[in-house]
């Protein structure tokens, strides 16, 4: 018995037609039933009942569509096992990260993975969570670390690094620069120092001043934390960033908690599936430099 011949008999139930179940195959009508007839032989049982046009199971048939089936998908799953093999020791794995964020652990994750793994070339590239999330979707990157507002999008796997709220960078001398908190509706007539549209923290701010009724007045975009930093201790707007990314700021501006935000600034690893062997490699890795 060869596997071709339980391919050819699979082909043949499922098209329920000799000449289909050819063109399916690539190979002639003659062929397909030559070694069918070899496999009947073998077994000692006719497969099909070809009195009609449509080719129908016969019994016998019937008992052995399964077994078939699982045999083909066992020698598919051999195949895959060698090739997750070969996939860590040779092949190449893309990460991605959101712009403007020093993300230590994640270098530290690279490390482990180059010193276990150093047949996988490996790529960083920056960009905004949009962008990385639709470059995942879309296979040109293995794996990334986007910041996000809740639930990634579907075909996306993901688990959350860092979830915190987000905090007002206030100038020296404004205003609100006395308060113990800053609720979002206060925001409402101040000019706003903002992440750009397309980055997780970007995303919070909107979703929280669409739900208190008005659009932030965002004077300037700034893609990195320490350009927000800059522009708000100058004066030129009250800057918005995650607890963790202000947490170096404190001095030249006032950080203040921002509240009646209901959802969370998140990081998250993000990866698509089916999953390849270096990322399913990368991720525990990327657990355990995050301590997860």
């Amino acid at each position: 018995m060869e596997l071709r011949q339980l391919e050819y008999f699979i082909a043949v139930a499922e098209e329920a037609n000799f000449t289909r179940a050819a063109e399916r195959v690539r190979i002639s009508q003659s062929g397909v039933s030559a070694q069918i007839r070899q496999l009947e032989r073998e077994l000692g049982a006719e497969l099909f009942d070809r009195s009609s046009r449509i080719a129908r199971l016969t019994p016998a048939g019937e008992a052995a569509i399964g077994p078939a089936r699982n045999a083909l998908a066992a020698v598919g799953a051999v195949g895959q096992a060698v090739d997750d093999v070969g996939g860590l020791v040779r092949g190449r794995l893309s990460i991605g990260m959101v712009i403007g964020c020093t993300i230590t652990p994640l270098f530290a994750a690279i490390e482990k993975f180059r010193t276990s793994y150093p047949g996988i070339e490996i790529s960083v590239q920056e960009a905004n969570s949009d962008q990385l999330a639709d470059d995942v979707l879309g296979g040109e990157l293995d794996v990334a670390i986007v910041g996000t507002a809740g639930p990634v999008g579907d075909g996306l796997r993901a688990s959350v690094i860092v979830s915190e709220g987000l905090v007002a960078l206030v100038p020296p001398g404004h205003h609100l620069g006395d308060r113990r908190h800053i609720e979002v509706s206060d925001l409402a007539s101040e000019a706003i120092v903002a992440m750009p549209i397309g980055t997780g923290i970007r995303a919070v701010l909107d979703t929280a001043c669409a739900a208190a009724d008005f659009s932030p007045h965002v004077a300037i975009e700034a893609s990195a934390p320490d350009a927000v930093l800059e522009c708000s201790a100058r004066g030129l707007g009250i800057g918005i960033l995650s607890e963790s990314m202000a947490s170096d700021h404190r001095g030249r501006v006032k950080v203040i908690p921002l509240v009646g935000v209901d959802i969370a600034a998140q990081l998250s690893a993000v990866w698509s599936t089916p999953t390849s062997a270096a990322v399913q490699a990368f991720i525990p890795l990327l657990s355990q430099a995050f301590d997860l």
